[in-house]
């Protein structure tokens, strides 16, 4: 196992900065997703930790060692693409066993190794086809599976699953996952799904514009965004959100807007609240309560506008004067298009945003 680190990472793509000064450790043997929008930079870090792409600037260290200027081949990385990259004349055995026997890796090492990883990815019966008689979900298993032979202390994923369908997605990543815990190697995996990220993560690094905005476990980067960005990048549907500012008055703490009023005088401040400052609440749609079944004094009304039904849960979409508010619903609550129901705001897992820097309270 190697770690991976990252220092003052510099990437300039045809006179254009992707990434500047980027800075992230990867733990020796950790399970570490990349996630953001199309174009944040993700898949260029990846690249460039592999050797596929030039730094401008900054350092690559992998176990230890300086990797900046190394060649691919000496890094002690495997990469999997989006693209199974098969050789289409080439059964799975000699799709999986080719970079070794290009390396001049022993006939017996080879078989060991092929044998190793087509039984951890259910590839015995299938290695004697060729690529054009395998499902997509088995042709990413053979990508897969000629990483792992290669035995390597870091494995790279660029997107592996997004070219599958639904159900192969979820039965891959659930492989993915058993995989790490038997190979124990130091994994890191792009995405811009975010079921992907919080499945598979043991910590995850939300990127924007080629600058990590949070780096932390998928609970705490739910749970506790730095930010507006990632508060409304995960979730699904997004964090509700209303504008307002504070009122701070004899040691307790009112957020207050036109329609709603709040006590967040509990809220873990990071510095101490502001009288009169700008701020925006944020809340997760499964802290809203819809009904206001607790009975809380805070509560509003909304007019409901559309019910989604999700099988275990219905998401309640409500209109607030103008403002839009999801919250679900998880038992047999009778709900109403068109019809006014209250709701309140379940305040033990709220977030607040600075309204000018949009950076968490």
């Amino acid at each position: 196992m190697s770690n991976v680190a990252i220092r003052d990472l510099k990437i300039t793509l045809s006179g254009n900065t992707v990434i500047e000064s980027l800075n992230l450790d990867v733990k020796a043997g950790e399970f570490v997703v990349l996630l953001g929008p199309s174009g944040c930079g993700k898949s260029t870090l990846l690249h460039s930790i592999a050797g596929l792409i030039d730094t401008s600037g900054g350092q690559i260290e992998i176990g230890g060692r300086d990797m900046t200027w190394a060649d691919p081949k000496d890094r002690g990385i495997a990469l999997v693409f989006q693209s199974y990259a098969l050789y289409p004349t080439m059964d799975v055995e000699a799709n999986m066993s080719f970079g070794l026997r290009i390396s001049g890796t022993p006939k017996a090492e080879i078989a060991r190794r092929v044998a190793r990883a087509s039984d951890m990815l259910q590839l015995g019966p299938l290695l004697k086809r060729k690529p054009a008689n395998l499902s997509g979900g088995q042709r990413q298993r053979v990508a897969i599976g000629r990483a792992i032979v290669r035995e390597a202390d870091v494995m790279l994923f660029d997107e592996p699953l997004s070219n599958l369908d639904a159900k192969l997605r979820t039965e891959l990543r659930r492989e993915l996952k058993q995989l790490h815990k038997q190979l124990g190697a130091t994994m890191i995996y792009v995405t811009h799904d975010q079921v992907e990220a919080m499945t598979l993560a043991q910590r995850m690094a939300v990127m924007k514009g080629g600058v990590v905005q949070q780096f932390d476990t998928p609970d705490n980067i739910y749970s506790r965004p730095a930010n507006l960005f990632v508060a409304t990048f995960l979730g699904s549907p997004g964090m509700n959100l209303f504008k307002g500012s504070l009122s701070a008055q004899g040691g307790q703490v009112m957020f207050r807007n036109e329609h709603l009023t709040l006590d967040v005088s509990a809220y873990p401040y990071a510095q101490a609240a502001v009288d009169g400052q700008a701020c925006v609440l944020g809340v997760r749609p499964e802290d809203i309560d819809i009904g206001n079944r607790d009975g809380a004094s805070s509560a509003a009304t909304g007019t409901v506008t559309l019910i989604e039904a999700m099988g275990a849960h219905r998401v309640v979409w409500l209109d607030l004067q103008g403002t839009p508010v999801a919250g679900i619903v998880q038992d047999g609550l009778v709900v109403e298009g068109e019809q006014p129901m209250a709701f309140a705001i379940r305040s033990q897992r709220i977030s607040l945003f600075d309204a000018a820097s949009e950076q968490r309270l």
